[in-house]
């Protein structure tokens, strides 16, 4: 644990040393959980959303987007279940008067067994080598069965206890385990509470006259509501789905993990509209559909897996995760849920409107089935950064700080670096720049020694370096350097643009899907 810590606070430090993430106000201190993204994390956020956006709207023809506004009419929280459930359980330590989510407690001892059917494997590598089968050894083993069942009826056990509001058995659980305070090691625990997750605001010019509201807690309601403005505006058919990414705002009791849990945060969310009865198929469809986007950007099948809900929220009959290996284990990335027509109906019923689709098919009306799929652009921001950054050593005994980011998604795509700042290599090198910055996001370095200055871009994750020298003076010719290989070759100048194209076109890496 202390090893994937240590990991962790290299994120940290790395996010911020190299302009991605910044503690929100922080020469004030800052405000806890809240975070600001640097000018190359506002890139590479962006990058995120459109690849995000271009997958899921511009090739899908039955799928359109929606930008709806953060605050909504009151109501709609009371219809969406919002008002009444969207809590969370906490727990109080009495000695160290912290406060935890008592649920990601109980997860996160189970993360502990995970760790160790981890190092289980780990041992066995080393000791079959290539004979090695980690299938196998993961299926027949006795301790790491036996940690995997443990795990499971464990959290069988928190999802049937939340599911049925039985707080005293999330607090008896807690004590069976034995789970200490983090910060003390105490185990004085108070009883579970809930704790309603909503920020209240108001809206109007006097304390008299204002309307209480909400800052919206998710993304959805918002394709909800709008469901019939869409459908009849772009005469749309069945099946057919509305996507939105956009601020929501939790008032998380227990924000954590940096970017992982925080109370300003961005969502990806698209509603996918289906008759009754064909949820179940188009819940494989979804699962198996967003689980090929996230492979395709080539950060290693190993690091995702499934994980089916044992615990489903008030509105699902099916729900499951798309957990990611973070450095501090696997958590939930993107969710994807079967939300029947729960949403719809209640608006229908607090609303007095109909939201129901025409079936010229059938001749029958009907309210949709929804199927969810929702990913958190900070979650996937953290994945691919986490996931990125690496310490290599090198032929030579020295190591290399490199930031490994998909290059489709890297906030630079081409580095410009003149050999020396004389002779007319500035000149030229600016010339370069001038060419190539129409088509990519290109940044001009001229300081230091060029063995430092690939360094430096290699830990700000810029895919390629362009050394412009003499020679390229006399013949034109410079050479593009690779991050990930350090390979480098020479080229024409008018050649430059095609190569870092072919590796950072959007269009070539979405064909993966």
């Amino acid at each position: 644990m202390a090893n994937q810590e240590d990991d962790f606070k290299k994120v940290i430090s790395h996010a911020k040393e190299y302009g991605y993430v910044f503690q929100s106000s922080e020469i004030y201190d800052g405000l806890s959980a809240v975070y600001d993204y640097g000018q190359n994390g506002a890139e590479l956020k962006k990058n995120i959303r459109e690849y995000w956006w271009k997958a899921m709207v511009q090739l899908n023809d039955n799928i359109v987007g929606l930008d709806a506004a953060i605050f909504m009419h009151p109501t709609t929280w009371k219809a969406s279940g919002h008002t009444d459930a969207f809590n969370d359980p906490l727990i109080d330590n009495k000695d160290s008067k912290k406060r935890y989510r008592a649920d990601v407690l109980v997860e996160d001892y189970v993360g502990k067994l995970d760790a160790k059917i981890e190092k289980e494997v780990v041992k066995a590598k080393k000791r079959f080598g290539e004979k090695f089968n980690k299938q196998e050894f993961m299926t027949t083993n006795a301790k790491v069965l036996e940690y995997q069942e443990r795990g499971k009826a464990i959290l069988k056990r928190l999802g049937q206890s939340l599911g049925k509001e039985n707080l005293a058995d999330v607090k008896a659980l807690i004590e069976e385990l034995e789970i200490a305070c983090p910060m003390s090691g105490s185990r004085n625990w108070t009883d579970v509470k809930q704790f309603n997750l909503m920020f209240g605001t108001k809206l109007g010019a006097s304390a008299e006259n204002s309307t209480d509201l909400f800052l919206r807690p998710e993304t959805a309601q918002g394709i909800f509501v709008n469901f019939l403005n869409v459908q009849k505006s772009g005469r749309m058919k069945i099946p057919f789905g509305i996507a939105q990414t956009g601020k929501a705002f939790r008032n998380e009791i227990v924000a954590r993990q940096f970017i992982f849990r925080m109370r300003e945060f961005e969502q990806m969310e698209m509603q996918f509209f289906i008759q009754p009865g064909t949820q179940m198929e188009w819940y494989e469809i979804w699962k198996e559909r967003r689980m090929k986007w996230h492979l395709s950007l080539g950060m290693g099948a190993e690091n995702y897996r499934f994980h089916d809900h044992e615990k489903l929220a008030h509105y699902a009959d099916a729900a499951a995760d798309i957990e990611f290996r973070f450095p501090f284990g696997f958590k939930e990335l993107e969710g994807i849920h079967s939300r029947t027509d729960f949403d719809l109906g209640n608006h229908e019923k607090y609303s007095g409107k109909k939201l129901q689709y025409f079936d010229h098919e059938t001749n029958k009306n009907y309210v949709p089935y929804v199927l969810e799929t929702s990913i958190g652009l900070d979650r996937m921001f953290l994945a691919v950064f986490s996931n990125a950054l690496q310490e290599e050593t090198l032929e030579n005994g020295t190591t290399r700080t490199v930031l490994k980011l998909p290059a489709v998604l890297a906030p630079n795509k081409v580095a410009i670096l003149p050999l020396v700042k004389k002779d007319g290599l500035p000149e030229l090198a600016q010339k370069l720049v001038d060419d190539l910055k129409w088509d990519f996001n290109v940044t001009y370095d001229e300081k230091d020694a060029v063995g430092r200055r690939y360094r430096r871009q290699d830990a700000n994750g810029t895919p390629f370096c362009v050394t412009v020298d003499h020679q390229s003076l006399e013949d034109g010719t410079v050479t593009l350097r690779h991050r990930d290989t350090m390979a480098q070759e020479r080229m024409d100048m008018s050649a430059v643009a095609d190569a870092v194209a072919k590796e950072v076109d959007m269009r070539e890496w979405l064909k993966r899907i």
